[in-house]
């Protein structure tokens, strides 16, 4: 389940439950057959059918995000994606852009933790453009010296307006910085300013050579489509590029948290917020494999729409919190942490707001859900997901994110089932384990009217 409050949005950097089945669209009509071929240079080839409308979504994951950098080099790979656009010998600076909008098409890319992507939705006779385009920048990037110079001040900018500008987003980059000390999710995915205005080209035409490789990717198609065909374009335009080594990436884990860690940014702002963040389970890192499907469903209990308890209780009854949401992800190769996240109603503090979602949390830990409101919240969670099913876009991109993951597009299809089968009991559970202060980091918002200070930050 994806809910973007403002602290997800560091998720990615770019440019997402079992009665009543019937209220929701019918997901039997995008549910085509998958098909997948190793070329072989090593590049993964995925091809899933929908024939409900004559249109092809492509997608590209290289398994390259920041948590595959280092100290002096944290945003490089959200650089070489704008980068990645900005031409080839073939294909100068802009055309890439203007080719795709040329033939009707759409495209844009984004940077996360653990992947890159650039995708292009195209009538389903263009497909070979999009193969032809994104073969050539994967080993033809020209890499201008005078164009990245350029393209980073355009990095740093977006920095200054997303993150530095944005009072809750720079709380939550301290929260992320706070709540991960060893991971590599510790910095943020756009880097840290000091480490952007260091950054050369030969700093990028290094990460580029390393991880821009046909072995190191995989392509997603959706749509109407015939697989064979598909996979002859692919044979057509990769298969001539040359596989490579890739370089082995250490584990660089979490290390255990022994107590809570809590931190304060006074900035300018409005009003307060505040974030408090749990360790928790991902799938293939937890004591029990249900443990992320019983966390995934207890997130939704909070905050799972209009009728969750936060926002009934919280926001409508009590009045204590102005705006208040839930952010979990199971789908995690390192330990996910799960996050509320809101901001104080006028005439409260952040104090009260921490109180109440503390009795929240305790409520789950010594009353089991009720019945009736575990169907509701299964209902809306399986909802969620057949709706994200009902789109093209959205089905590639589960796809190549599993792939790339680690976990395997096939992980997907127990996802219905796994969430139908947590019980109360399992929620219970999970709530006494991991919702703990012990493994809480809390982050605070102080409002400053005066210009911020570098102390502060």
């Amino acid at each position: 389940m994806l809910r973007l409050v403002p602290l997800l949005l560091f998720a990615l950097t770019a440019c997402a439950t079992h009665p009543p089945r019937p209220t929701a669209p019918d997901a039997s009509a995008a549910a085509g057959p998958v098909h997948e071929r190793v070329l072989a240079n090593g590049l993964k080839v995925i091809v899933k059918e929908d024939h409900r409308a004559p249109v092809v979504v492509s997608q590209i994951w290289y398994k390259v995000g920041s948590s595959y950098e280092h100290d002096g080099i944290t945003g490089i790979s959200h650089v070489l994606e704008h980068m990645m656009f900005k031409g080839t010998k073939r294909h100068p600076g802009g055309e890439f852009s203007h080719i795709v909008a040329e033939n009707g098409g759409r495209e844009n890319a984004f940077t996360g933790r653990d992947y890159t992507a650039y995708f292009q939705t195209l009538a389903k006779d263009r497909l070979a453009i999009s193969f032809e385009l994104e073969a050539d920048r994967m080993r033809g990037l020209l890499l201008d010296p005078e164009e990245f110079a350029k393209e980073v001040q355009v990095v740093m900018e977006e920095r200054r307006m997303r993150t530095e500008d944005n009072p809750q987003a720079l709380t939550g980059e301290h929260f992320q910085a706070v709540a991960y000390l060893t991971s590599p999710y510790h910095w943020p995915i756009i880097g840290w300013m000091n480490d952007l205005e260091h950054l050369t080209v030969d700093d990028l035409r290094a990460w580029y050579d390393m991880w821009y490789r046909p072995n190191n990717a995989t392509v997603v198609v959706v749509g109407d489509v015939d697989p064979e065909e598909v996979f002859a374009l692919a044979e057509k335009y990769y298969g001539p590029l040359k596989a490579a080594p890739i370089p082995e990436v250490k584990p660089r884990r979490e290390a255990a948290q022994r107590g809570e860690r809590r931190v304060t940014v006074r900035a300018p702002a409005r009003l307060p917020y505040v974030i408090m963040g749990w360790k928790a389970p991902a799938l293939g890192r937890a004591d029990a494999d249900w443990e992320p499907y019983a966390m995934e469903v207890l997130a939704a209990v909070l905050d799972g729409g209009l009728s969750a308890r936060l926002e009934t209780e919280l926001v409508r009854a009590r009045r204590i919190a102005a705006s208040i949401g839930t952010g979990y992800d199971l789908y995690t190769p390192r330990r996910e942490v799960l996050t509320i996240a809101g901001t104080p109603a006028p005439g409260h503090s952040v104090d009260d707001l921490v109180a109440a979602v503390e009795a929240q949390i305790e409520r789950l830990k010594t009353e089991p859900v009720a019945s009736h409101e575990l169907a509701r919240v299964k209902a809306q969670v399986v909802a969620g997901k057949v709706y994200e099913r009902d789109s093209m876009f959205y089905q590639a991109m589960q796809i190549g994110m599993m792939e790339t993951l680690g976990y395997g597009w096939r992980v997907l299809d127990e996802y219905l089932e796994r969430i139908e089968a947590v019980t109360p009991e399992q929620i219970q559970a999970v709530a006494r384990k991991y919702l703990v202060r012990e493994r809480r980091t809390v982050a605070v918002l102080e409002p400053q009217s005066t210009a911020r200070t570098g102390d502060a930050r």
